[in-house]
Order: structure tokens, then sequence, then C-alpha cells
């Protein structure tokens, strides 16, 4: 199977897979709040969506995927120009599709997937020599969203670095300007958040895969020559972790401009490996075997990971928990024939993207009352996950 034919094929199964991800999903607070209340490049590109097919869970995620797809094509073009074998650049394609933040960020609600596509397209465009295209690019996405700032201070070290003056000056106003206009909290004592912030990057990685990133960064800054790539990813890692020595971090903020260091990874990989003769390459073997296989794993529960309920005490310590229950409730609610219903302040947030709305005249509670007129229960592979009594409301 050619090169293009195998890329073809490893799309077409993300995206039956992303599809099944996002049928299994309820729409979380966060992205309820997005949704509703915040008015931001997020905000629009959801509603929009929505708007044209529907309020509904595939269009809310919608987006994601389509921008999630994009990303795969322009990492395998961006590969293509640091990795010269054919089989080089689909290992690097199919590490980047493996890696558990890449998954998360192709189906939830947040900037993370919007910021991985800008970046590897700036990249492209700065690779080709379109000067001007990424030029205006990197203006544009100023007003997408406040993490570009950190593009801008690598791109800005980039330049200082090989004395490219006027993009120098170019992506530090940049990056001036993103301050101004989003501001950058600092806030409360110096406390130390750097194990929190490494084992951040471990879970988006995989612990194995984000050692050999820390290992591929360190080796380029001795020995290597340093690209556009390095200096991104580079900045982005040391900037985060300058800042948690003094407060949490939101590591989406950081971690796509972590993640588009896969090509250089896997170059490093792969000329490690080939130097070698064919009898001192059982440890590199080994190594691609065993990351591989965590990968896989880590790719296969993303998606088969309500048969974990089956296996927990206490079901909201589930990692997709919060993506859980209020869509199943709201059918169950609806197929009562009761479309509106009091309940938490989060839990209505929610409930509200799928036509349930406030009520006086029912509520909702997780403990069982004299007044409750029917119970709800939310179940996953045949397990109960969540109980509510619906009551009604005397006045």
């Amino acid at each position: 199977m050619n090169t293009r034919a195998l890329l073809a094929l490893f799309i077409v199964i993300d995206t039956a897979l992303l599809f099944y991800g996002a049928s299994t999903l309820s729409i979380s607070y966060k992205e309820a709040q997005v949704f509703f209340e915040q008015h931001n490049f997020i905000h629009y590109l959801v509603r929009m969506s929505t708007s044209v097919f529907g309020q509904n869970d595939y269009a809310l995620r919608l987006p994601f995927i389509v921008l999630h797809l994009l990303s795969i094509l322009l990492m395998y073009k961006i590969s293509a120009v640091f990795l010269r074998r054919p089989e080089d650049r689909m290992l690097s394609v199919a590490t980047f599709m493996l890696l558990p933040g890449i998954v998360g960020s192709a189906l939830l609600v947040n900037a993370a997937g919007v910021a991985i596509f800008f970046t590897l397209l700036f990249i492209w465009f700065f690779l080709k020599g379109y000067k001007r295209t990424y030029l205006v690019l990197l203006f544009l996405l100023l007003w997408v969203d406040n993490s570009f700032m950190i593009l801008y201070l690598g791109l800005f070290t980039f330049a200082v670095y090989y004395r490219r003056k006027w993009f120098a000056i170019y992506c530090g106003a940049l990056f001036l300007l993103a301050l101004a206009v989003y501001g950058f909290p600092m806030h409360g004592k110096p406390k130390g958040y750097i194990i929190d912030t490494l084992i951040s990057y471990s879970l988006i990685f995989s612990p194995l895969v984000f050692l050999y990133f820390f290992y591929t960064i360190y080796r380029i800054l001795m020995k290597e020559k340093k690209n556009v790539l390095w200096f991104i990813s580079f900045i982005a890692l040391l900037f985060s972790i300058l800042i948690s020595y003094r407060q949490r971090i939101l590591i989406d903020d950081f971690a796509p401009y972590v993640v588009v260091s896969v090509p250089l990874m896997v170059k490093m990989f792969m000329a490690s490996y080939r130097v070698r003769l064919p009898e001192n390459r059982k440890g590199h073997t080994f190594l691609f075997i065993l990351v591989f296989a965590i990968l896989l794993l880590n790719f296969v529960a993303t998606y088969t990971y309500q048969y974990f309920y089956l296996f927990l005490e206490n079901p909201q310590k589930h990692f997709a928990y919060k993506y859980n229950i209020a869509k199943e409730l709201a059918q169950k609610l609806k197929a009562r024939g009761l479309h509106e219903v009091e309940v938490d302040k989060k839990m209505q947030l929610r409930l509200r993207f799928y036509g349930i709305r406030p009520s006086g005249r029912y509520f909702l509670s997780e403990k069982r009352l004299e007044s409750c007129r029917d119970i709800v229960t939310i179940s996953y592979m045949k397990k109960p996950v969540k109980v509510y009594c619906v009551s009604k409301v005397n006045k």
C-alpha cells in the first residue's frame, strides 16, 4: 500500500472512531458555558456548527473533528520536510494521531484543537516560504485565542537567534499586544506546581513519549541544529515550567505548541535506530514496541471508556464522568413527558443544551425524597452510575 493510500485509510478510520466517540459523550459544564455564556472564537465556532446541523452532540464537536483531520494532513506535509523516508512520515502521523492529548483535542470543545491546527498551518506556510500569508495569519491569530502569545514568544526567540531583525520586531510586537489585550494572570504566593505540570504533559504525551520528547529537546539544545519547530516547542515547555514555579497553569495554553514537535522526535529516534547494526537495535525495537503498545492501549481506552464503570465503586472518579449523564438524563426525562425541571446549576446548564428548560413544577434530587414522583437511573454497561429522584413542587 502506498503512503497516500495508507494516510487516507488512517483518516477514514480515525473519522469513524471520532464520530462514534462524539455519540457517547454529553456536553460538560465547561462546554455548556462556552456554548451559552462565553463570547469568543470557540463559542462562535460551535454556534455556527449547531445552527447549520442542529443542536446535538455531533454538531457540537464537528468543528474540532474537522480541524483534527486537517491537522493530520498538515502534520504529514510538515513531516515530509524533516523526514525523507515515507515510512518515517507515516510513523510521525501515526504517533501524532495516537497521542492522548491529540485525541482529546479532537473530541472536546476547547481551544487546544484550534491552536494545534493554526500552529501547524503557520509552520506549513513558514516552511514553504509564504511570507505574506504567514505574517497575516499571525496577526489574525491574535483575535482567536490568548494562548497564541506562546507561539509569538517562540517565534520571537527563533528570530532573535537567527538575527531576523524585522521578524523579531513583528513577533515581539504581537506578543506585547497579546499581553495588552488578554493580560497574563499572576496571583497568589509562589507554591511550585512543577510536578503537576510535568504530570499533565506525561498524560498528554503518555509517559514514555514525554520522556523521549524531553530528551529530543535537550539533545537539540546541546548538539543539533535548531529549527522553528524546536523553538516553538522548547519555549512553550520552558515558559510553562518557569510559571509553574509560582502558580498552577492551564496546560491547554501550552500543550498545543509542544505536540508539534512529533517530527523531531521521530527523526531523532530513527537516526539513532539506523546508525546501529541490526544486532544492536534490540533496545530500540523494544522501546518502539512498548511505546506504541501504550499509545494504542490509551487510544482504545478512549473509545471503550464506559466499560471502566464496571470496575469503579465511585463512578465520579471515572476520567470521563463529567462528559456523561446529561444526554441520557435528558432523553429519559423527555420519555416521561418532562421538558422542564429544576436541578443544580451545572446540570441545569447542560440539560438546557438538550432542550430541558428550568421549571417551577418539578425538580431533580440525588436524594430519595418522600415526595419522589419517579426515579431516573442512568446506567452504562448495565451498571447504575447516577440516580435522580423526580419530585413535584408543592405550591
